[in-house]
């Protein structure tokens, strides 16, 4: 069913096909009894595990990107993920890239988004979780944070800070993006010192919070041997509470055939989708094993399937999140994935 649906909505803009896809299911869901059904068509059985000190239904998240403005929170969860990572989250709001920005690449199973932290500003996302913690739902809900264009990297670890202290009653666990390549010169903090910098305030401003919550960092899937190893020396150094990898990456070289023509007239972006698959999965083994697994790790990046999903899993990975496969998958993926990778009587993944 889903294939026959993609392929009318592939012929559509595809930031419009995103919006148009969530309003139906908003309204959809706002009919208690169609709500119940969807939700028992694809909410899998729970398979609880705790990550961070936090507990998640099961190991497939949605990452940051789609649901920015935690809009369609309730819509999300009746579809089986354990958690959402809201935002990027920036402390004003943005809009993001000039359009088009977000392209197909269907041949490679991949997107291409430069949409450049467009979102409705802490504020604003801060009262709408706000009213969803009031529900009491066990969604786990991430705040990815970010910081706004016009602010200059020396001055970023303030724009983290404010997204950090306005979200922090709202969400679970933060992840601190320094890796989305579609804000000029934001991976440039991904080096060490301007990172230490970035969390030395955050760890701080924690510490002294009734609740601390778990601080992460998401890295790019093209960052050098050299420049990885500065990352983890850091998580080690500071105890971060995990990494998340991996983010878009700005390598086209997997690219083949009618992908090459899009991405050529897309311009600049972060591509996902299968053709970073590989590399991500290297990366969460690189990480793993050079900290001796202390370090949790969501594993992002090519996860269409329960095979892909296995593969982040066997390389290291705690969790998962899917992003460009939810869209080639469709709302069945986290059951598919979870339905695959349950081992029965054993209790385990």
């Amino acid at each position: 069913m889903y294939p026959l649906l993609r392929s009318i909505l592939f012929l559509q803009d595809p930031e419009k096909v995103h919006y148009f896809s969530m309003r139906l299911l908003k309204s959809l869901c706002n009919i208690g009894f169609i709500r119940k059904l969807i939700t028992t068509i694809y909410t899998p059985k729970n398979i609880p595990v705790t990550v961070f000190g936090l507990p998640f239904k099961n190991i497939v998240g949605l990452a940051a990107g789609f649901d920015k403005n935690a809009l369609y929170l309730r819509e999300l969860e009746t579809l089986g993920f354990s958690h959402i990572e809201i935002g990027t989250v920036t402390p004003i709001a943005q809009a993001g890239n000039d359009k088009p920005r977000l392209f197909r690449l269907p041949n490679d199973r991949a997107l291409i988004n430069r949409m450049g932290f467009n979102n409705d500003g802490a504020e604003v996302i801060a009262l709408r979780l706000k009213f969803w913690k009031s529900k009491n739902s066990k969604l786990i809900i991430g705040g990815n944070i970010g910081k706004n264009k016009l602010t200059p990297n020396e001055d970023a670890w303030m724009d983290y800070e404010k997204c950090f202290l306005a979200l922090h009653p709202f969400v679970d666990y933060f992840v601190v993006n320094v890796s989305s390549p579609n804000t000029p010169g934001l991976r440039a903090l991904q080096e060490k010192n301007s990172l230490l910098q970035i969390f030395t305030v955050l760890q701080n401003h924690n510490s002294k919070l009734e609740s601390p919550k778990p601080l992460l960092l998401k890295i790019a899937p093209d960052l050098s041997l050299e420049q990885l190893d500065d990352v983890i020396t850091l998580a080690l150094e500071i105890k971060l509470d995990g990494l998340v990898a991996c983010n878009t990456t700005l390598d086209r070289t997997a690219l083949t055939g009618k992908s090459k023509e899009i991405s050529d007239i897309s311009g600049m972006g972060g591509l996902s989708g299968y053709p970073v698959k590989d590399k991500s999965t290297e990366i969460i083994s690189y990480i793993f094993k050079k900290t001796n697994g202390i370090i949790p790790i969501i594993g992002s990046g090519g996860i269409f399937t329960a095979k892909d999903a296995k593969e982040k899993l066997d390389a290291g990975a705690t969790l998962l999140q899917v992003w460009t496969g939810f869209v080639y998958e469709g709302p069945g993926i986290v059951k598919k994935i979870c339905s695959s990778l349950y081992r029965g009587a054993s209790g385990r993944w």
